[in-house]
């Protein structure tokens, strides 16, 4: 056998590894080659596709984990929302931030979507006590028709009554909790009581079993949809009576040795009493706050003017709302009818957009329409209640 001189030997190793590095050029350029091919496929692929509406029914996966439940998402088609007010006189946003609500400027679907992705429940907190119990049965018919529909509801009634409670049957998800109180004959005692009880309820009991308080009088009638636009950490309802006026002329409590006291240069809105709520750990800081105040005013003997809503406008003052509700959800249809209301109204377009009507008044429509069947679903096309 030859030998293989000695001066070549040290060549052998290197094109060996010259031969190795040849191989995985050429398959390492051969998967690129392969790769890029693939991903110019599928996007011309895209590409090529019509758009299409994107349907309710389909759904895309927004969360995934090993530890995690897939949550799915319904997919909406709907119009983009304009950035702008639909009128220059609609002010949806307050100095701090806060949207104030208008029906329509806002999406209930996204909405109600979302909260369902939360399932959130709300607790509907509601007095009736002495000649008050009258008005409980169409306060409840309206609130099962209109209130927070598809989401899961408690009705928290307050009342000293309660063999006289109406004989009605919750829809399916919704829950009614009779809770005993005692009556009054004063009306200041009552409404010290209320602030009290909501503040207590809202440490233990509340808290444990919804996730929102909404807080009402019982003269309210729903006449078309309160949903979950209402819904924020803290909420108030601007009083159609005081909505537009200055500082000046609103019914804040002008005596300076009152807990409820606000100067002629403060003030933002003037709330109603009658429609607020939130977290249910925010509404129990606001109770308890009107109800310490109300108890200090009690002993020194100051009578306020405007009772338990003098002192949540107090503490809506240095407490800003994350959210305002605007005078439609309290709107009582007389004062349409005003003279003051036609000047802050001046052009008719808003009153086109009222929906909400409360109050008693529309006690006789409201009646009728159940007469007629005007269930879940089958509500009447008039905005007017």
């Amino acid at each position: 056998m030859e030998e293989i001189p000695t001066a070549m030997t040290p060549l052998l190793p290197k094109l060996e590894k010259s031969k190795y590095h040849s191989l995985l050029s050429v398959v390492f350029g051969f998967l690129l080659t392969l790769t890029l091919t693939f991903f110019a496929c599928a996007f011309l692929s895209l590409n090529k596709q019509k758009p299409k509406y994107i349907l309710a029914k389909d759904s895309i996966t927004v969360r995934e984990a090993d530890h995690l439940k897939i949550v799915n998402v319904s997919r909406m088609w709907y119009y983009q929302s304009k950035l702008m007010p639909s009128s220059e006189n609609i002010v949806v946003q307050t100095p701090w931030l806060a949207p104030i609500v208008w029906d329509g400027t806002f999406q209930i679907a996204i909405l109600n979507q979302q909260f369902r992705l939360q399932n959130v429940s709300i607790g509907l907190v509601v007095f009736a006590t002495g000649k008050y119990v009258a008005f409980l049965k169409v306060f409840l018919q309206s609130a099962e028709m209109y209130f927070m529909e598809g989401h899961r509801v408690k009705y928290y009634i307050f009342t000293d009554q309660p063999v006289s409670m109406p004989s009605l049957k919750p829809s399916k998800g919704r829950q009614m909790v009779i809770l005993e109180t005692q009556g009054s004959a004063h009306p200041r005692n009552t409404y010290i009581y209320r602030m009290e009880a909501i503040s207590y309820f809202s440490q233990g009991r509340f808290a444990k079993e919804v996730d929102y308080l909404v807080c009402a009088h019982v003269n309210i009638i729903f006449c078309n949809s309160v949903g979950v636009e209402i819904l924020s950490s803290l909420f108030g309802t601007l009083h159609p009576l005081f909505f537009g006026l200055p500082r000046k002329s609103l019914a804040y409590e002008r005596q300076p040795q009152s807990q409820a006291y606000i100067s002629e240069d403060e003030g933002d809105f003037y709330y109603s009493g009658a429609f607020f709520g939130g977290k249910v750990l925010e509404v129990h800081r606001l109770t308890k706050f009107c109800y310490q105040a109300m108890r200090m005013d009690q002993a020194d003997r100051i009578h306020v003017v405007r009772h338990d809503e003098s002192y949540l406008n107090k503490y809506l003052l240095y407490n800003k709302p994350t959210k305002v509700l605007s005078p439609e959800y309290m709107w009582n249809r007389k004062l349409l009818n005003t003279h003051s209301f036609q000047g802050v109204l001046a052009n008719g377009e808003m009153l086109v957009k009222v929906s909400k009507y409360p109050w008693t008044d529309a006690k006789q429509d409201f009646q009728r329409d159940l007469r007629l069947g005007h269930h879940h679903g089958k509500k009447s096309e008039k905005l007017v209640c």
